[in-house]
């Protein structure tokens, strides 16, 4: 059902089953797939591309120019997959040159007042608590968890099952499978209960997590050296070769962890 009292651009797509409320405003050079719903005083901008089962909340503005002094008008596209719940006065922007994305997974909860800027990727199922910002460029894989007020700065990478508690500003890459908190934000010990609940982990693979982590932030070595340990002592699996990966290739250092 598609109100009269919304604007819908004769340009826009709009696939089946799809219910926009009154005084929703949908521009042109839109997709929105089947069975979403569009509330009141929602607006979906130009360049967003939304699959199938999306609710997006009164005064949520999808596909916002992006808030970048680099920006020239470049056409560019937010992509938002299916099942995604987007929380009252969210704010999503598109990339910021042309032939980039924001993107957005599926199966996400954005919580009210949520920002994500310009060219961030989110993975599936993952929580970003109320007033959370993220900065442009940002990467944020599956699963993950961000509490309330959460600030991720430019570039920032979060790894899968991380969880950040309210209030941390990030200025370095968050590893997977960890709590932080605190300002400056720092590692709180492993997400062990969410892991075996959620994650449906062994419990021997979150020992080997823990064993992973004890050697990064407890045994005061160097990162180097405690990578290097970890190969030796702690058996491989495809948690533990994706959380060597995300250290090894982080491009801002990870959090809690000096200059040396």
């Amino acid at each position: 059902m598609i109100s009269p009292l919304a604007y819908v651009d004769s340009e826009a797509k709009i696939g089946n089953n799809v219910t926009i409320h009154p005084f929703a405003y949908i521009d042109k050079n839109v997709e929105i797939g089947d069975n979403c719903t569009v509330m009141p005083y929602a607006s979906i901008l130009d360049g967003t591309r939304m699959g199938t089962g999306n609710t997006v909340y009164q005064g949520a503005i999808v596909g916002a120019t992006p808030q970048d002094f680099k920006f020239q008008g470049d056409e560019t596209i937010l992509e938002i997959g299916d099942n995604n719940t987007i929380r009252e006065k969210v704010i999503i922007n598109r990339a910021t040159y042309k032939g980039g994305k924001t993107v957005i997974g599926n199966g996400n909860f954005l919580l009210e007042g949520v920002h994500v800027a310009h060219d961030t990727k989110i993975g599936n199922n993952c929580v970003l608590g109320n007033g959370t910002k993220t900065a442009g460029n940002c990467l944020i894989d599956s699963y993950a968890i961000l509490g309330s007020g959460v600030i991720l700065k430019h570039g920032c990478h979060v790894g899968s099952w991380a969880l950040i508690k309210d209030g941390c500003r990030a200025n370095k890459d968050v590893p997977p499978y960890i709590v932080t908190a605190h300002n400056p934000i720092t590692y709180y010990g492993v997400n062990a209960i969410i892991l075996a609940k959620n994650g449906k982990l062994p419990e021997e693979v979150i020992d080997n997590i823990a064993k992973c982590y004890r050697q990064i932030y407890q045994c005061g070595t160097s990162l180097e050296n405690a990578l290097r340990r970890i190969k030796e002592i702690v058996p491989i699996s495809p948690e533990i070769n994706y959380l060597l990966d995300f250290i090894e290739h982080s491009e801002k250092g990870i959090i809690g962890i000096a200059t040396i």
